[in-house]
């Protein structure tokens, strides 16, 4: 049958197809935890097999300009990151500011300069750690400066088209379908104007901040959940491994590592020998774990050398928490193989803020939770498994500040100049400044090909060709008409009312996503209207990386979900107001400095 002789409600077969592969994505976006590059592959994949799409759309966004351009600028900000440029700039721009106010400007707005050219995630990860001591120094609670941090580097990206994924994929789409290719600056004044009316709003609204106790603050004293145990010269049990002497699993607590004399083993093997002089340090119910003294022969340690600094040059305690999307909601530890896998030990569990009474290998975890971790000093986190399921609270990858600092912003700066006065076409300078990243050593090639977010990539190219898809079976002409005909033609109420729906949408779905998805719409709506497409989809940039109500709205949100010890309320309670506020600065603001233009 062909698509075009199926008519039902005005839309053919592939129309249809297209619509249910569209809902079908938002669902599986939605309720499940699948990636998102999946997901969008699947959906390319079922337009494809079912002849929406031909061969050559269906992969059209592998050689789209502008995926290349953001692979690309993968490299040039890795180039950024490993030369130190973010640590220089939080050394030298956060202070001592002598109010809240103070504390907020002070902090939002360099995170958003950061933000405009580098990866908002990356600038985060960075400050999460440097806003939890910079706020013990001010006397504030970490909860009311994280959520902060999080919204200034969402409101910072969308001030450049490199700033985040949704402004290169909208402004990619635009030039795709004009030929005119988006300055790299367009976004620049009304995402300042967002922002700096997003710092006077976060100021006034500062009592629906929460005023939470920080995670960690549950794991200050080490020594109240671990005991050491020290093996007598006499002990019957000496020459017996850990399994034979019946201390594998203890009641309340786990066995987490073994000194023998200045020799420590972490995790400790089932078929360790035990030997007179031993310690034996354990996790867990103290008193429970104490019984072992009358039960084995055991004798309190003289002195307790667990400490959160450092056990000797081989372990580290190191403070992690759980994300969202981890893999390890809703396991218990001991069930699994993860400590084993990847050389750590549980050593304990805080929950909003204060620690889990109760055997850390029997709690079943919860997204948030805060896990006390005993690790290898060198433990790589970038590249380690772990960091799909983890998130530490620190990073052993801290580079020097050099030169080389100085060099790479001059790299950036150049070419953001360069593009901005269209001397040379973005991909050009984005490939020149690539190079030059890499020839003067920057980066190394290792580094520039672990720095490429292909998730993203996949993301962006599946969005090309599901806007074809929506494009060229009518759908969005259609869904355009729909919405002239509830908001009228009144192109402002028109605009208003898709940023609307898109700022919402992001909150549970990722905003590259969202770009995606509401592009055709929004283009299809100003043409219909008579318009000039360009403002538009300005407007559409922000609102789609306009996410505040909750912590799944964005990848940064979750990054200081668990540093703030927050609950999702937290999110709901200041992130709805904030929706609206920059929504109407957005509006405000981008029909003033774009005036709406009726097309020729």
């Amino acid at each position: 049958m062909e698509a075009d002789s199926f008519m039902f409600l005005g839309f053919n077969l592939h129309a249809w197809i297209t619509i249910l592969t569209v809902f079908t994505m938002f669902t599986v976006l939605l309720f499940t935890k699948l990636r998102s590059d999946l997901v969008f592959m699947g959906a390319v994949a079922i337009l494809f097999v079912t002849g929406v799409l031909d061969a050559k759309d269906a992969f059209s966004g592998f050689s789209s300009t502008s995926v290349i351009v953001i692979g690309v600028l993968f490299i040039v900000v890795a180039g950024l990151t490993h030369t130190g440029v973010l640590q220089w700039i939080v050394k030298h721009l956060l202070g001592q500011p002598k109010s809240y106010s103070g504390a907020v400007a002070r902090l939002m707005l360099p995170v958003a300069a950061l933000s405009s050219f580098l990866s908002n995630t990356t600038v985060v990860a960075l400050f999460v750690n440097i806003v939890r001591m910079w706020s013990k120094k001010l006397g504030i609670s970490p909860s009311k400066l994280l959520i902060p941090l999080s919204y200034a580097s969402g409101m910072g990206g969308v001030c450049t088209l490199i700033g985040t994924p949704p402004n290169m994929i909208i402004s990619g789409l635009y030039a795709d379908k004009t030929g005119e290719a988006m300055n790299v600056l367009a976004t620049t004044v009304p995402g300042l104007f967002c922002l700096f009316i997003g710092v006077i709003s976060i100021i006034a609204l500062r009592r629906l901040l929460p005023n939470r106790k920080a995670p960690e603050a549950a794991f200050e004293d080490t020594s109240d959940f671990t005991v050491e145990l020290l093996v007598p010269s006499d002990n019957p049990h000496i020459g017996q491994t850990i399994t034979q002497a019946g201390l594998t699993e203890v009641h309340g607590g786990k066995l987490i590592e073994i000194i023998h004399y200045d020799d420590v083993l972490s995790p400790v093997p089932d078929d360790e020998p035990i030997m007179g002089g031993d310690r034996l340090v354990f996790a867990g119910q103290i008193d429970d774990i104490l019984d072992l003294k009358k039960s084995h022969g055991f004798v309190n340690a003289d002195h307790h050398v667990f400490k959160m600094d450092s056990v000797d040059h081989n372990r580290k305690l190191r403070t992690a928490y759980i994300p969202y999307n981890s893999s390890l909601i809703h396991k218990i530890m001991g069930n699994t193989t993860f400590e084993k896998d990847n050389n750590v030990v549980l050593v304990a569990i805080a929950r909003q803020g204060r620690r889990i009474e109760k055997s850390p290998h029997e709690v079943k975890l919860h997204a948030g939770d805060t896990l006390l971790l005993e690790c290898p000093p060198k433990l790589n986190i970038n590249t380690s498994q772990m960091s799909t399921q983890l998130q530490f609270f620190d990073s052993d990858q801290v580079p020097n500040i050099s030169y080389k600092t100085l060099l790479s912003s001059t790299i950036m700066l150049a070419m953001v100049v360069l593009s901005a006065l269209k001397v040379l076409p973005l991909l050009q300078c984005a490939f020149l400044a690539a190079a030059a990243m890499l020839l003067l050593q920057c980066c190394t090639p290792g580094q520039a090909m672990e720095s490429i977010n292909w998730d993203i990539l996949m993301v962006f190219a599946g969005s090309v060709a599901l806007g074809l898809a929506i494009q060229n079976t009518g759908i969005a002409e259609r869904l355009a008409y729909g919405i002239l005909n509830v908001c009228g033609t009144n192109p402002i109420l028109v605009m208003t009312a898709i940023c609307f729906v898109g700022t919402f949408i992001t909150e549970f779905i990722s905003n590259t996503a969202a770009g995606a998805m509401f592009f055709p719409i929004m283009y299809q709506a100003a043409i219909q209207l008579g318009y000039e497409p360009y403002p538009f989809l300005i407007a559409l940039m922000i609102s789609v990386s306009s996410s505040f109500a909750t912590p799944i709205g964005s990848p940064t949100h979750m990054l200081v979900y668990g540093p703030g010890g927050y609950r999702f309320s937290d999110f709901i309670r200041i992130g709805l107001p904030m929706n609206l506020i920059i929504l109407a600065a957005n509006i405000f603001c981008v029909n003033i400095v774009y005036p709406l233009t009726p097309l020729p």
